[in-house]
């Protein structure tokens, strides 16, 4: 009987160390994969509350004005938005004579004149917003060697793919402001330290919502009071992110307004005309033997 109960601690003592060094294998293969992550995002943009989400969305005009002002004074430093034109700023509550002043803050190079020149003018509405370098080569020059991404659909470029069963959910929730999400996620990730560890490369920055790898070129872009806000709204990084990034969806889809009424329109006809189509039959074949 002593052996028996000899052998039972043994064996007890055996899966005990055996449990404790697969404890401590998955610890420290946990700490080796937050050191080294093999999936990016490491951290999943943070889903805000959008005033354009869902089916009967619509944008704020006021939050829209001032992230064209964030764009502005801090994002067009670096990003052009060659698609977008002047005049398309009438879909920000902007009047004729607010947009033509807006326009001729900007110089466009424009050319050849009648003497085969090329000339500086000021801008017009018919314009787009100018690049802030003259071409992709000088942008990458002035950034450590890549060339900052345009902004004129970067709200519907960007954006992390949800897995199942959220995207079937999406379907039903009309959900696609993934850009935006996302954007403001990486604006406002990059106070979070990385964990022990994890090697940054020199000149990046660590940010675990970018999508692409552990830290980005882009150096921390916005700051509290950097920007300041006429309508009383919070100068801060988190508002000025959500401005930003709302800006840049109505950037990437202005008629976006236009196309949730038409849709809405088009299921209410639909769901008439089926009603319609169904009263017709049953009116048609109810004198038919069956």
């Amino acid at each position: 009987m002593k052996k028996i109960l000899t052998s039972l601690a043994l064996l007890g003592l055996v899966a005990a160390g055996i449990g404790a060094t697969g404890t401590g294998a998955r610890a420290q293969e946990e700490a080796h994969n937050e050191a080294a992550p093999t999936h990016f995002p490491i951290h999943e943009p943070k889903e805000m509350d959008w005033s354009f989400a869902g089916l009967f969305g619509t944008y704020d005009k006021a939050q829209l004005q001032r992230g064209l002002k964030v764009y502005k004074e801090v994002c067009s430093a670096c990003h052009s938005m060659n698609l977008v034109a002047f005049r398309t700023l009438e879909g920000l509550g902007y009047s004729d004579a607010q947009i033509k002043t807006l326009a001729a803050e900007y110089t466009i190079h424009d050319g050849p004149n009648d003497a085969g020149d090329m000339f500086d003018r000021p801008g017009k509405p018919s314009d787009h917003f100018p690049a802030p370098f003259p071409n992709a080569e000088a942008a990458a020059a002035a950034n450590g060697g890549a060339a900052p991404p345009d902004m004129s659909l970067l709200a519907k470029a960007r954006g992390v793919e949800r897995g199942f069963p959220r995207f079937v959910f999406d379907i039903f929730t009309q959900y696609a402001q993934g850009g935006p999400d996302y954007i403001h996620s990486l604006l406002t990730g990059y106070d979070q330290q990385p964990p022990a560890g994890m090697v940054i490369p020199e000149g990046t920055h660590y940010n675990p919502y970018f999508l692409s790898g552990v830290s980005l070129k882009m150096p921390k872009p916005l700051s509290d009071g950097q920007v300041t806000y006429d309508d009383g709204a919070p100068q801060t990084v988190d508002q000025y992110s959500r401005d930003v990034s709302a800006f840049l969806m109505w950037a990437a889809e202005p008629h976006l307004e236009d196309r949730k009424k038409t849709g809405f329109r088009v299921l209410v006809f639909l769901l008439l005309f089926g009603a319609l189509v169904y009263l017709t039959k049953r009116k048609v074949w109810a004198g038919v033997a069956h």
